[in-house]
């Protein structure tokens, strides 16, 4: 891997700022890793609560030789305004996780002291590159009248997800590359609430002052969507990097292997190979009791080994009720534990998912398709039964099934307002698991990709070639 030199490294100084929500922490760690890596000093600003947050739930920087071991990353502690932390809405019409927009709001009391933290940067710095959250615009206000100090916008969301919300709100001009594909139409009604939608629009003007922008992606999953970003009106003349999958790529072998694990790795290592259906909903979903009821019952009735991690949504502090932050949700009868011994477990509260789509005996993941579910399911080469709920997963879900066909859907996006009754759900694993020719067939293509994403991320590969381009540009 290129790394910069030492003087470099010195000059030039990384400011991140993402959003406070699991999924965009967790992206922008990974990448802040990846920099720290190659020697460029990394600061990754946000509040108390989600800098401890993110470092908790990290993966073992350990695992598949992640060359950031050793290499610090500087957290910075800023202050937020009191805020509240209420509990997830399970019956919301717009599942989008609105329970966060208290935080959502708070993060921007943080302009003030970002902007003395770069100033201060800067004035021992050559560079400073401040690369902030696609929702958190206004941080390119901490950097607008610094001559040395350059921003970046990072998209945590897929490119198929960041074109087509932004062609819809273009009024839909013909693009005859996206005709062809002739995909199902998902409109942005019900992916976002209206206050998120509000919080985003009021900082479009900030994004004039960047230089370019990131995405958690490579030319193996998206290459005609991240084309199709790079040449948008406004952002044509400037400079996009597809620089992903950002996670560290873990090897069976670590993954299966000894040491201290979540005790659902144990368990894993007894099943055969390819055997087990990974069922995760993300860290912004949370279901209904009923609907809880229906997915039991549909995974019993499938007769296939299963892992699920039954949880509810993170709150704006995970640590306001539990000091683990686990987001443990517990609804099941005692029973049921007893009916699927031996071949189904559940992980009430938090479970380590890079380590789990690694490791040998997973063969599918039922998924709600946030994407840093689907990059980390594509960089593993596993399969996924897609069930979106909100945000850009109702496009990713479109990826997955129609784009890429590494999965099958589990219910329509168009009745998402429905319960999704236990007989759907175990048709959509039979279908995965059963070992029929369709379903083989999916998790041959899903195997495919793995190889195509890990060589993209290698030496000689698109994102690295992107990743390299970045670092130079930044170090210039």
């Amino acid at each position: 891997m290129a790394r910069l030199q030492s003087n470099a490294a010195i000059d030039v100084a990384v400011v991140m700022v993402p959003l406070p929500a699991q999924g965009h922490l967790n992206q922008f760690l990974h990448l802040s890793r990846l920099l720290a890596a190659r020697g460029v000093p990394v600061h990754y600003v946000g509040s108390a609560a989600h800098n401890r947050q993110v470092r908790d739930r990290s993966p073992c920087p350990d695992h598949g030789g992640d060359p950031a071991a050793s290499r610090p990353i500087h957290f910075h502690d800023l202050p937020l305004p009191q805020y509240s932390s209420p509990a997830p809405v399970a019956d919301a019409a717009v599942k989008f996780p609105g329970h966060l927009q208290p935080v959502f709001e708070a993060v921007r009391h943080l302009l003030s002291p970002l902007a003395d933290l770069v100033r201060s940067l800067a004035s021992s710095s050559r560079r400073v590159i401040l690369i902030h959250d696609s929702p958190m615009t206004f941080a390119a206000g901490a950097v607008a009248s610094l001559p040395n100090v350059e921003a970046f916008c990072f998209h945590t969301i897929s490119a198929i997800a960041g074109f087509f919300f932004r062609w819809e709100l273009r009024g839909k001009p013909r693009e005859p590359a996206v005709d062809a594909l002739e995909l199902p139409q998902v409109a942005n009604d019900g992916c976002l609430t209206n206050q998120f939608m509000d919080f985003v629009h009021s900082q479009q003007q900030m994004a004039a002052t960047d230089s370019g922008r990131l995405f958690n992606t490579c030319r193996a999953i998206e290459g005609m969507f991240i084309d199709l970003v790079a040449r948008e009106p406004g952002w044509d003349e400037k400079k996009t990097f597809a620089i992903g999958p950002l996670n560290p790529i873990i090897s069976n072998k670590a993954a299966g292997g000894g040491g201290r694990r979540h005790a659902c790795m144990d368990w894993l290592d007894q099943q055969l190979p390819a055997s087990v259906l990974y069922v995760s909903f993300g860290t912004t979903s949370t279901f209904s009791d009923e609907q809880v009821a229906e997915l039991a019952a549909g995974l019993e009735a499938s007769g296939q080994r299963f892992l699920w991690v039954l949880r509810d949504a993170d709150r704006a502090d995970i640590y306001a009720d539990s000091d683990e932050g686990t987001g443990e949700k517990e609804n099941l009868p005692s029973e049921y534990y007893r009916r699927v011994e031996g071949r189904g477990k559940v992980v009430c509260g938090w479970a380590p998912q890079l380590e789990i789509l690694s490791h040998p005996s997973t063969g599918g993941f039922m998924s709600h398709c946030g994407w840093n579910s689907c990059v980390e399911s594509f960089s593993a080469g596993v399969a996924i039964l897609a069930w979106p709920m909100h945000s850009d997963q109702p496009r990713n879900a479109v990826l997955v099934t129609h784009v890429l066909r590494v999965g099958f859907p589990v219910h329509d996006w168009e009745r998402r307002a429905e319960l999704v009754p236990a007989e759907a759900i175990r048709r959509s694993v039979e279908r995965l698991l059963s070992g029929g020719a369709e379903g083989e067939e999916v998790r041959r293509r899903a195997r495919e990709l793995g190889d195509e994403v890990r060589r993209a991320m290698a030496e000689g590969g698109s994102s690295k070639a992107d990743l390299d381009a970045f670092v130079a540009h930044i170090s210039r």
